[in-house]
């Protein structure tokens, strides 16, 4: 990671953000094994981390979250460019972000009221999609400047509260975000869902 505060994250300027169009769901309770066996199909890694994301005072439009620890994270909704459709197997809202990270030491005791945030456990399993030739492929490297989606399953908890969620985040020209996501939805959704 760069050390420049003006750059921030690899591929996040903090002066211009970061464009990205994203779909999620997220649905209470355990993760079921059957859905993360479906998800293992292709390539990719897991992480665990503990993120803060600020509740108070509500900020409409505008998330902000500490991640790790170790970076704020702030994203700003710009609107909804469609649904995605993913052959008939999955609907949902898609939302067009754009979002700036800026790393930053551990918050000392006394930075932040701790009513103010709520804490959130998550393990993630993550796999990269890259359009390649044409076509999106899984597991493929590339700059971060080319098209690409990241899928993640994530279990995530918080207090006695437990629930997972299944995302997708296109990255990349913007004019090619809508429809790396879709053609990454499409894919992944070529294979049923578990019952």
């Amino acid at each position: 990671m760069s050390d420049d505060p003006l750059t921030g994250s690899p591929g996040n300027s903090v002066a211009g953000g970061l464009s990205t169009v994203e779909v999620r769901w997220i649905l209470p309770g355990q993760l079921d094994a059957a859905i993360a066996g479906w998800f293992r199909r292709f390539p990719g890694w897991t992480e665990s981390r503990e993120d803060a994301y600020l509740t108070y005072p509500v900020l409409r439009g505008l998330s902000v979250k500490l991640r790790a620890g170790r970076e704020l994270e702030v994203k700003m909704c710009h609107g909804c460019p469609g649904i995605l459709d993913a052959a008939g197997r999955a609907r949902g809202r898609l939302e067009s972000w754009r979002k700036w990270s800026f790393q930053f030491g551990p918050l000392g005791p006394y930075d932040a009221e701790p009513s103010a945030w709520s804490v959130v456990h998550k393990t993630r399993r993550l796999s990269q999609f890259r359009l390649a030739s044409g076509r999106i492929m899984a597991g493929i490297p590339g700059r971060a400047t080319e098209p690409s989606c990241t899928v993640e399953l994530t279990e995530v908890s918080s207090g006695s509260e437990t629930w997972w969620s299944l995302g997708f985040e296109a990255t990349g020209p913007a004019d090619l975000l809508s429809s790396t996501l879709q053609s990454t939805a499409t894919l992944v959704f070529a294979g049923a869902l578990p019952r």
